[in-house]
């Protein structure tokens, strides 16, 4: 890629960080969030949330009458994707969020004050490698020298380049075609690309609508946990709130498990989505939510090492600096 290419889309990237965290400014409803002080002092979570489990529990106001006795107040901006969210922890606009993998690591990179407080469990199997129904492409083998559309410094990104290694290939044994999940939908309906690497509820849409074949899912070669974050200060100065949040979010994972036909209703409702789409990506998805731990950390220094590699970010990003305080 060239230099004017990267520069113009870290420019636009940061055009549309920067217009997000303002929106999420201009939409809080209370004051910034401060320390917890003596009883009775009134504090504001800020949560900035995508369309998933953070605005199930929105929908539900558990966490509110949770916090309640605390004299906490809870505010809710909704986002789009998480680099626009953590783009808006750094500006301090919000205090808590959800991301998936890669986000953090440019978060990091661009030295945003966030930390880990807790992800979820692996869910491999909601990633994969697709390729239309007619293709002659029956293995990862088969991918050397194809045109695949990814979402350019995602999770899929790094699976593709293990899943890669994994089979005896280089990155740059493909031709990346980077697109966003709408637009690599439209390019893998005409067949201008030969495969697309993608995360549900694409990859299920996909699966459903265009008759996809999976040649690769990320079983055995990467985790994809998603994560919740927060900022330094606020976890260390709101322990208590950050311990009910996430007890609250493990709730709706754990009910989630047992009641999957309900959630994929829900889900389908907030996405937009058939209720078939939703039912295949929520019946291969695994639940749980966990604390942070060095491994887990060790993971995500994996995927910063690579993106490294990749040029995707200027520097070695040491992704333990992010680590929670207590760190098991």
């Amino acid at each position: 890629m060239s230099t004017q290419r990267t520069t113009r889309d870290r420019r636009a990237f940061l055009k549309l960080s920067l217009g997000a965290a303002a929106l999420a400014a201009s939409s809080a409803s209370a004051p910034p969030a401060f320390a917890q002080g003596p009883s009775g002092t009134s504090r504001t979570l800020h949560i900035g949330n995508q369309k998933g489990y953070l605005t199930l529990l929105k929908g539900r106001g558990t966490l509110e009458k949770r916090l309640a006795p605390l004299n906490v107040s809870v505010s809710w901006t909704e986002f789009a994707a998480g680099p626009v969210q953590l783009e808006a922890l750094n500006v301090g606009s919000i205090d808590f969020g959800d991301v998936g993998e890669a986000p953090p690591i440019f978060a990091q990179a661009a030295g945003a004050p966030l930390v880990y407080v807790a992800a979820t469990v692996k869910r491999p199997q909601s990633e994969a490698v697709l390729v239309p129904p007619q293709s002659t492409i029956r293995s990862v083998a088969d991918l050397k020298g194809k045109r695949i559309a990814l979402n350019k410094g995602s999770n899929v990104h790094y699976f593709l380049v293990q899943l890669l290694r994994q089979h005896g290939l280089q990155y740059a044994d493909v031709k990346p075609v980077f697109l966003a999940p709408a637009d690599a939908r439209a390019a893998f309906e005409r067949a201008s690309i030969d495969a697309w690497v993608i995360w549900d509820p694409f990859f299920a849409a996909a699966e459903k609508s265009l008759g996809a074949r999976v040649i690769a899912d990320a079983n055995g070669v990467v985790g994809n946990r998603s994560y919740y974050f927060s900022s330094q200060s606020y976890a260390a100065n709101n322990p208590d709130v950050i311990r009910i949040v996430i007890e609250e979010l493990d709730k709706i994972d754990q009910w989630g498990q047992q009641n999957r036909d309900s959630l994929a209703s829900e889900l389908a409702q907030l996405w937009g989505l058939p209720k078939p789409v939703v039912d295949a990506a929520v019946q291969r998805q695994q639940f749980g939510t966990q604390p942070i731990t060095r491994a887990i950390l060790g993971e995500q220094q994996q995927i910063a090492d690579t993106f490294l590699e990749l040029r995707l970010i200027p520097k070695h990003v040491d992704v333990l600096k992010a680590a929670p305080s207590n760190l098991a």
